[in-house]
């Protein structure tokens, strides 16, 4: 493998990677904001978030396959149209002149769509993680896939800072910015993304196991060390969706933060994510071990959720705030490692795809009971629901879970 060629292609994917994650973040952030504008309450908003998650979730194998029969190339550039198609929608949706022709319900229903669409073009994210894996050879992989994910979470520093610079010029602009970049960056992608050499098929495919069997196994023995991991991350990523589903909504009632200045909200939160990820994380593992940091992570992340409803103004707000991706930062990762580590030899792979498709029902069920509890209970329910299941989570993982494999397991 000509690893010149390998470190050509995997840079131009990472400047994909960033700049298709910046046109994504330039419009999450204003969601709520142009939803409830149209008449979408908080349920609304819950919906259009978990309809992105359905979306990803249904086309993710449908792109796997057609990457398998096409190329992962033009299936990635394909993503990316989508993509523009979706932010497309988006911009009409919160058009003046859309607005002169429909009836708020109708543009509220345009918006739910781009979100549909946004979520179909999104399930390429597995095709990018292919694409690597082509490109270079197995010891040097996991290095490969943290600098996709630093090029990724430098998108999400950055797009919603220009989210909401563009918002300040017109409700359609962001959707027009984050379509012109998505363009832009298939052309760019289309000029010099190359396809990576194809890895030989193996001349006799192992047996896999239904992914639906492998998920109820999960279900039917929480107490072994892989399922134990995958619930803990399904339920961590439940309980942070179904306050992140909310918590523009939130800030807007408690502390009139409006589309002009969410971004910088999300802006500060990204760069605290980087920085955990990039310079904290693997010193903190080093020094305590992948357990301990799962449950400092659990930890972290609560008190996050219980202590914002509290918060009295933004200077206490920016101290409490960062608990949230502080812990989602210690969490997640070493979640997913410590799953790579105790699945069974042969199934690391297929056990990951497991943990995912929880991961997946956890985004699509997550926003949708914020939303509900946010608009039925209290602007603060979401957040103190998921601090008591992060406690839940924290509980299960010290008293009852093995989070490490027995040492006579096959």
């Amino acid at each position: 493998m000509n690893r010149r060629a390998a470190l050509a292609r995997l840079s131009v994917l990472m400047a994909t990677a960033f700049v298709e994650m910046v046109g994504f973040l330039v419009v999450l952030p204003l969601l709520p904001f142009y939803a409830t504008r149209l008449g979408g309450d908080a349920i609304a908003v819950g919906l259009m978030v978990s309809a992105f998650a359905v979306a990803q979730l249904a086309t993710a194998p449908l792109w796997g396959r057609l990457s398998d029969r096409v190329g992962r190339r033009p299936t990635i550039l394909g993503g990316l149209l989508v993509s523009v198609l979706a932010h497309l929608l988006f911009a009409l949706a919160c058009s003046e002149q859309a607005a002169a022709v429909l009836a708020p319900r109708g543009l509220l229903g345009i918006l739910f769509l781009s979100r549909l669409v946004q979520g179909m073009g999104s399930g390429t994210t597995g095709v990018v993680q292919a694409y690597v894996s082509d490109s270079v050879p197995p010891t040097e992989r996991a290095g490969a896939l943290g600098w996709l994910t630093a090029a990724t979470s430098a998108g999400v520093m950055l797009g919603p800072l220009v989210g909401s610079l563009a918002a300040a010029r017109g409700p359609a602009v962001p959707g027009l910015v984050a379509a012109g970049l998505c363009l832009v960056n298939a052309a760019f992608g289309f000029r010099f993304l190359g396809e990576p050499p194809r890895p030989a098929a193996p001349a006799m495919a192992p047996a896999v196991r239904p992914v639906w069997r492998m998920m109820a196994t999960v279900v039917a023995h929480p107490r072994r060390a892989a399922s134990a991991l995958i619930l803990v991350y399904a339920g961590g990523m439940m309980a942070y969706m179904a306050m992140n589903a909310v918590l523009a909504l939130f800030l807007q009632a408690r502390f009139g933060i409006t589309e002009q200045t969410i971004g910088y909200v999300y802006t500060y939160l990204g760069a605290i994510s980087l920085v955990m990820r990039g310079l904290v994380l693997g010193p903190a593992v080093a020094r305590w071990s992948e357990v301990r940091v799962l449950r400092l992570g659990l930890t972290t992340l609560g008190l996050g959720f219980a202590l914002l409803p509290f918060v009295p103004g933004l200077g206490l707000l920016a101290v409490v705030v960062i608990l949230i991706p502080i812990g989602t930062a210690l969490l997640f990762p070493v979640t997913t490692s410590l799953v790579s580590r105790v699945a069974a030899a042969g199934e690391v792979g297929q056990t990951l795809g497991v943990q995912q498709a929880f991961g997946g029902i956890a985004r699509m069920v997550g926003p949708m009971w914020g939303g509900a509890t946010f608009q039925h209970l209290s602007p603060g329910a979401p957040f103190w629901l998921s601090a008591a299941l992060a406690a839940a989570l924290l509980f299960y993982a010290v008293r009852f879970a093995r989070l490490a494999p027995e040492p006579d397991s096959p």
